[in-house]
């Protein structure tokens, strides 16, 4: 498919006032928005590029639409004379890498990250030579061809594999399926501050590796290195609650800490992370289970840990769902301060976009307090670089991590 002539295409005219947020820099359009006395959404062809106009036929930008969905819209392009085709999707991968490599280097880390790279619909995590794709639109699915042949000219030598296995799929009624023209490799290695781990494809989260939380991971090791001198002579004990392939253990221990246990509900999960201990010279001792019942059952025990991170998956996943994932959010840090020795160091995530970045802290004093802790705020952090933050979608920020000291 060549680059359209933008005069060509169909057109979707927003309703009168609805244009100041494309105009603010956000890319989504959604069918309430649109007016559909002009131009009904019935008549685009579901996949197909359309140009965005105002209530007065100005010109908004080159959008990819699904009429079926409720953002029907998604902005590529804002210049008219650069309509959507193999061109701009070649110069979008170029421009992503060429942050990657000034900001992140090596060959791990994300590669696209859909709307800040301009790009929505689409992520690329690079595994070195093997890059897994994910594509969670129509529009982008009916350009697989497309995107594939960018890929291979920006960065070529590499293969790639599509994990199409995510729920954004279903809203857009696409099929999930695992697609490698190349084979399936089995695993994929992941290089991160000299240590190396493994994760698998098929059966790992995400594309098999959080590189969301490799910069909070660095801040991890920094701070743990500067308190061997104040360490008990026993060393320090880490708990990594919700482990998965055990990314924080390993970097805890990597900074210094002497024993670390993880705690998952996945028995394959901790499989990887015992691999990836040993694959460091490490050695880590595992508990399978649900976290709320792991972490109660080891304060009745009396178990103490001085490094403590809580790092679950996302408890709200939807606006409605605040109140209760909030106080799941809440119930699990009070367990996990329960466990902490003096002078611990809690590292608590939240991947929920939903739950307000102002809202963890309150909910972890709010833990502390119910565990009968003294919780001091020392440092915080997000997303790492290669998830860059688009700043008029706020819906591209969606990590959170704090950083707390506790005392009795």
């Amino acid at each position: 498919m060549t680059d359209s002539s933008s005069t060509n295409l169909p057109s979707l005219v927003l309703k009168r006032h609805e244009d100041a947020r494309i105009r603010s820099g956000h890319c989504w359009v959604f069918s309430n928005e649109v007016d559909t006395s002009r131009t009904p959404l019935s008549a685009v062809e579901p996949g197909a590029a359309v140009r965005v106009l105002d209530s007065r036929e100005r010109f908004l930008g080159h959008a990819l639409v699904n009429p079926h969905a409720l953002i029907c819209a998604r902005l590529m392009s804002r210049l008219e004379e650069e309509p959507i085709g193999p061109g701009l999707l070649e110069r979008r991968l170029r421009s992503a890498l060429a942050m990657r490599e000034r900001y992140v280097g090596g060959v791990h880390y994300r590669l696209v990250y859909g709307e800040s790279d301009d790009l929505p619909g689409l992520v690329v995590d690079r595994y070195g030579d093997v890059l897994v794709g994910q594509i969670a639109t129509l529009g982008m699915e009916q350009r697989r061809g497309e995107i594939e042949a960018a890929l291979a000219a920006t960065l070529p030598g590499t293969r790639l594999v599509w994990k199409n296995d995510g729920n954004a799929r279903d809203l857009e009624n696409l099929p999930r399926e695992l697609v490698a023209p190349d084979g399936v490799p089995e695993t994929l290695e992941v290089l991160e501050a000299g240590l190396r781990f493994q994760v698998p494809l098929a059966d790992g989260q995400k594309t098999g590796w959080f590189y969301d939380q490799w910069a909070n991971r660095a801040l991890l090791r920094a701070l743990l290195g500067r308190q061997k001198s104040v360490w008990q002579s026993g060393g320090a004990r880490v708990l990594d609650v919700c482990s998965y392939a055990g990314g924080w253990a390993v970097s805890a221990l990597a900074a210094g800490a002497t024993t670390a246990l993880c705690v998952d509900s996945s028995a394959t999960a901790l499989e990887w992370a015992q691999r990836n201990a040993r694959a460091n010279g490490q050695q880590i001792a595992v508990q399978r289970g649900d976290a709320f019942d792991v972490l109660a059952q080891l304060g009745k025990d009396g178990e103490r840990f001085d490094v403590l991170v809580v790092d679950p998956p996302a408890f709200v996943k939807r606006r409605k769902d605040l109140p209760q994932g909030a106080a799941a959010y809440r119930k699990l840090n009070q367990l996990a301060l329960q466990l902490a020795a003096e002078n611990a160091l809690l590292v608590s995530c939240s991947c929920s976009w939903h739950l307000p970045a102002e809202a963890l802290p309150e909910l972890l004093q709010s833990a502390a307090q119910h565990a009968g802790r003294t919780l001091r705020l020392i440092a915080s952090g997000g997303q790492s670089p290669d998830h860059p933050v688009h700043p008029a979608m706020p819906e591209t920020r969606y990590l959170k991590a704090v950083f707390g000291h506790v005392s009795r």
